[in-house]
């Protein structure tokens, strides 16, 4: 198993990318962290991991809490003794943030999902780090869809976002590679299996006046391959890249978008 014997965190477990990662993090050998800020969807996650044969533990953290992060961490580290990997999967409602034009767009909902997520992922990943760098290994994972490199109408504050994410995966690379701690992120296309880009697109379509059909249709035709990641595709590397298997990796982004964007 590619990560025996590994202690990851997860945070956000109970949205889908979080709890679709967490159960190949655990079907792979790893013990598992579970955390978010709705008990019950993290307790979902949790049972569905236990039920398959996993390991995986669970907490109510807000991982835009520093206080809540590291005291969880703390715990985690006195428990398992060491932590490996940490995957901020958390997500914010597309509702008032994607299909209004910049025109339109509040001020404060034009910076909600910038400050969010950035605070999130930094939070998260300097906690995890101060245990990381005196073991001298470990792993920072995050997540973004394409419009952090691409530039799509519409999508608001979202894809200054996303962008500062990879922005600051390059930025712990250059500090905490040296240390042994690894820093990367996974870029996709929309997940049209999750809730959440069920959402987005009905926002998109209904504000292009096209049925959602025909807008996903359209997405998926950017593409070289002609249809989207599948949430499994991004649950395969996310386990390689958290395991040592893909030790050389840091400070880049794995790019998964299927021919969207072409390195």
């Amino acid at each position: 198993m590619l990560l025996e014997k590994k202690n990851v965190v997860v945070y956000g477990a109970g949205g889908a990318v979080g709890r679709a990662v967490a159960r190949g993090f655990a079907d792979e050998g790893a013990r598992v962290f579970l955390t978010g800020r709705n008990r019950d969807n993290v307790e979902a996650v949790a049972k569905e991991i236990a039920d398959a044969g996993g390991t995986a533990e669970r907490a109510v953290v807000d991982a835009l809490d520093e206080k809540s992060v590291t005291e969880h961490l703390g715990a985690l580290i006195a428990d398992a003794g060491r932590i490996d990997v940490s995957f901020n999967a958390i997500g914010i409602s597309p509702r008032g943030l994607q299909g209004i034009p910049f025109t339109d767009l509040p001020v404060d909902n034009f910076m909600r999902p910038i400050t969010t997520y950035a605070r999130a992922h930094f939070v998260t990943a300097k906690s995890a780090a101060r245990h990381m760098i005196p073991q001298r290994s470990g792993v920072i994972l995050m997540h973004t869809p394409e419009p952090a490199r691409v530039s799509l109408p519409l999508v608001g504050g979202m894809s200054v976002g996303w962008a500062a994410m990879e922005a600051l995966n390059r930025a712990l690379s250059a500090e905490w590679a040296q240390h042994g701690v690894r820093s990367i992120c996974l870029r996709t296309t929309g997940l049209v299996e999750t809730p959440t880009v069920e959402v987005v697109y009905g926002l998109h379509s209904a504000a292009m006046g096209i049925p959602r059909d025909q807008f996903t249709a359209m997405v998926t035709s950017m593409t070289h391959r002609k249809r989207p990641t599948a949430l499994a595709e991004l649950v395969s590397v996310a386990v390689f890249l958290a395991s040592d298997q893909a030790s050389a990796m840091t400070g880049t982004v794995a790019n998964l978008t299927g021919g969207i964007i072409v390195d």
